[in-house]
């Protein structure tokens, strides 16, 4: 075991620690079978791409609620709709062209919001509105960068870079490691994920914009702010794709697709389920309560468990005999695996120390945006143009505030993966 995580004898005198402290209250077990049923089985009759929107909807409900803003309301399809005004602040700072040549003046550039709660403010309401996928808070690592025009300020599109998947099966064949070397020794850390590559719209429409952020994720900016702050060598990026195999990384430069995920998506009940299902799980199960959202590891009290949600979840289902096919969907996604270096993998196999690394590509912002522009956004907006779908529609989630599931699914489905 790590010697950042408690052994069995720290761990149980913690747990019991907690324990005492703890007031339980008891939950009928049927109660919360039948509430958990009710929804999965909601859930399971939609599409993905229902799912996904349905999970967005449900995520700015809740942080969104219309009742707690009080600002002067404006109208939007003949309908009085109440919204807070930093969201439009933030809107309206969304870069438009004003003509399809404009991607040529673009300057890109990453702005690090780590430690600024003014830029971690703006990337995390971003997120939430432009984009369809509902925003997981990751486990441990976390570097966030907002990537604006120098010239005009306005916003192009985010990124994050988190702590690697652990077990990956396709990369893990490409890269030849094995999980002693992963997780004993630690070579996870030179890796990270790009757990969210976005642009915003329309610059990801009309010009793949999708590409410029995944080219920003492997530039210099990236991979010097996680040298520094982590002191682990970055040497590769892994990301997957969102719907199946078609993705913004396909025929991407030095990105290369690596295979398909093994498997599903697990279908998440709402926050209210969810929390009667932890009631529950504390009163009959508290030792795996506080294993999952209570315990930490001893130095970064980081959750000692990864994935605390979903194992949680999926200890609840077998618990109470809920039926695999209301829990998840056949849904591969694309593996996608970004070398920095020529040996990268044999880095990562131990074969070779630090200094013998060899760089594989210019990985200056400036370098990645001409490739960008000359190989990407010319001939997208070309074609664009010539089938007359050129669209300069900024595409933002604050419909939704207030709007029923019904309404939302009206209006935005067609909108899932833009």
């Amino acid at each position: 075991m790590s010697d950042r995580l408690p052994n069995k004898e720290e761990q149980d005198i913690q747990f019991e620690e907690w324990k005492s402290s703890q007031a339980f209250e008891e939950v009928d077990t049927e109660e919360v079978k039948e509430s958990l049923i009710s929804e999965l089985e909601f859930l399971s009759k939609m599409s993905v791409e229902e799912y996904t929107l349905w999970r967005k909807w449900r995520e700015i409900q809740e942080k969104y609620p219309v009742k707690k803003i009080t600002v002067n309301p404006f109208f939007v399809d003949d309908k009085e709709v109440i919204y807070h005004p930093y969201l439009l602040t933030l809107k309206d700072n969304i870069w438009i062209p004003e003509s399809p040549e404009d991607y040529k003046k673009l300057q890109p550039t990453l702005i690090l919001a780590n430690g600024d709660k003014r830029l971690t403010s703006i990337w995390q309401t971003l997120r939430i509105f432009i984009h369809t996928q509902h925003n997981n808070r990751n486990i441990g690592r976390n570097l966030l960068f907002v990537s604006v025009d120098k010239i005009t300020g306005k916003y192009l599109g985010i990124i994050a870079c988190s702590s690697d998947f652990m077990d990956l099966t396709p990369r893990d064949k490409y890269i030849g490691w094995t999980r002693e070397q992963r997780t004993d020794d630690r070579m996870i850390n030179h890796t990270t994920i790009g757990s969210t590559i976005v642009p915003t719209q329309p610059l990801g429409y009309n010009f793949l914009g999708g590409k410029l952020l995944a080219l920003l994720i492997i530039s210099n900016v990236v991979e010097d702010v996680w040298n520094s702050r982590y002191s682990d060598k970055l040497v590769g990026i892994t990301t997957t794709s969102l719907y199946g195999s078609f993705s913004q990384y396909q025929r991407l430069r030095y990105w290369t697709k690596r295979g398909h995920s093994a498997g599903s998506i697990r279908f998440e009940p709402s926050s209210e389920k969810v929390n009667l299902a932890k009631k529950w799980l504390k009163y009959y199960h508290p030792q795996r309560y506080w294993e999952w959202y209570k315990a930490t590891s001893k130095d970064d009290r980081m959750p000692l468990k990864r994935d605390y949600k979903q194992r949680s979840l999926a200890f609840i289902y077998r618990q109470l005999d809920i039926d695999k096919s209301l829990i998840e969907t056949n849904h591969q996604r694309g593996i996608y695996f970004c070398p920095l270096f020529k040996n990268t993998n044999e880095f990562l196999r131990q074969e070779i120390n630090e200094d013998k690394l060899e760089r594989k590509f210019d990985n200056n912002i400036e370098s990645l945006v001409d490739i960008w522009k000359e190989n990407y956004a010319k001939k997208r907006i070309n074609q664009l143009i010539k089938d007359g779908r050129y669209n300069t529609e900024v595409l933002f989630y604050h419909g939704i505030i207030g709007k029923s599931w019904e309404e939302t699914r009206e209006k935005y489905l067609r909108e899932v993966g833009r």
